[in-house]
């Protein structure tokens, strides 16, 4: 088992990684209790793999629990999911102490903590990802949030889990989709600030997605060490230094607004073309090569991920997406910080850029 710590003084928490680990999660969940009951929120799909699993290594530390199982989808992050899942907390009488466990992915993750942040002005939960965009990005760092019409995670809040519980057998039942999806946060890690890791990627980013467990065991670790650095050094994204986690972000969620936050386009499929685009866009405007751009687009191209607008669906004209882009959450006297590069692991934030030309460079990337 591999144990790292988000450091983030009086709140640090852990994150276990290791096969397993759901085997031994009553183990590990117990110590935090100040009671021995627990409630689990998961959604249909994970409940069918993982639930009995999860309940069972409860129950051999004697703790009871009560379990919500919602529906799979993006579409369960929502103010009526929201609603939902408050008002059963309230009802199975949660405590400020409770600790809630989010079983499942991002969506179940991210519904999770922000209903814990607000319930009884904030109770406990602990994640324990089932995905792999979950286990290396979304599940650390305290981001919680539901999305709206007017764009995605407008609301939320942060607040951080106690503990973070990754099991990387869990992925041997994910769908080759959502896998690939996972992976593309995976490869954002390499393209912020490590050329190294990337280079990694592109050698072993095809056996990790066919099933090499060291691949992805170390794909995992890498990736959570990773974003547990850069959360302990700026956790509310104050300083510029949390937003380059974002890349691929502010391009992708346009993307995936213009498809309804639907089946249509995964979140991981949006962000992998949206860091092509980010790379594509800082080519055109002379801050990068245009090899680097084109080596990124050729890898995820390789793993079968989106990497271009045509390959995500969308046909749309530029103006209409930039649209998208003016709600991001990032935006600033009315400005769009944009995360753009300077070559493959030199990732920036800069707001130098309008949604016009965003636009205007949109419209040609059409084709």
């Amino acid at each position: 088992m591999t144990r790292l710590t988000v450091e983030l003084g009086a709140r640090s928490y852990p994150i276990l990684i290791g096969e397993g680990l759901l085997d031994e999660l009553g183990a590990h969940v117990a110590p935090l209790l100040k009671r021995p009951r627990t409630m689990i929120v998961t959604d249909t799909h994970v409940a069918d793999a993982y639930l009995a699993k999860v309940g069972a290594a409860l129950g051999a530390e004697g703790i009871s629990f009560s379990s919500l199982v919602l529906p799979a989808g993006e579409a369960t992050k929502s103010w009526e999911g929201l609603a939902r899942l408050t008002e059963w907390l309230i009802g199975e009488g949660v405590e400020r102490s409770d600790h809630v466990i989010a079983l499942g992915g991002g969506v179940i993750g991210d519904l999770v903590g922000f209903a814990c942040s607000i319930v009884k002005r904030g109770c406990a939960f602990i994640q324990v990802p089932t995905t792999l965009l979950a286990q290396v990005d979304s599940s650390v760092g305290g981001k919680t949030a539901i999305n709206v019409p007017a764009g995605k995670n407008l609301i939320g809040a942060f607040h951080q889990p106690a503990l973070v519980v990754i099991d990387p057998t869990t992925l041997s039942t994910l769908p080759r989709r959502e896998l690939g999806a996972g992976y593309a946060e995976v490869v954002k890690y390499g393209l912020i600030d490590d050329a190294d890791f990337f280079a990694w990627c592109e050698a072993n980013g095809a056996a990790l997605l066919a099933g090499d467990t060291a691949a992805r065991a170390y794909a995992i670790a890498h990736s959570v060490a990773a974003k547990a650095r850069i959360v302990a050094a700026d956790e509310r994204e104050t300083q510029d230094i949390r937003a380059l986690l974002n890349l691929g972000h502010s391009f992708g969620h346009a993307l995936e607004a213009e498809t309804g936050y639907s089946a249509r386009l995964l979140h991981g499929e949006a962000v992998a073309a949206g860091m092509v685009l980010a790379h594509r866009f800082s080519a055109a405007k002379g801050l990068s090569s245009a090899a680097d751009a084109e080596r990124v687009r050729a890898h995820l191209a390789s793993v079968d991920l989106p990497h271009s607008l045509a390959s995500a669906g969308i046909n749309t004209g530029g103006a209409a997406l930039a649209a998208h882009m003016a709600h991001d959450k990032k935006v600033r006297g009315g400005k769009l910080p944009l995360i753009l590069t300077r070559g493959i692991g030199r990732s920036f934030v800069t707001d130098e850029y309008g949604l016009d030309s965003v636009a205007e460079f949109l419209d040609g990337q059409a084709a």
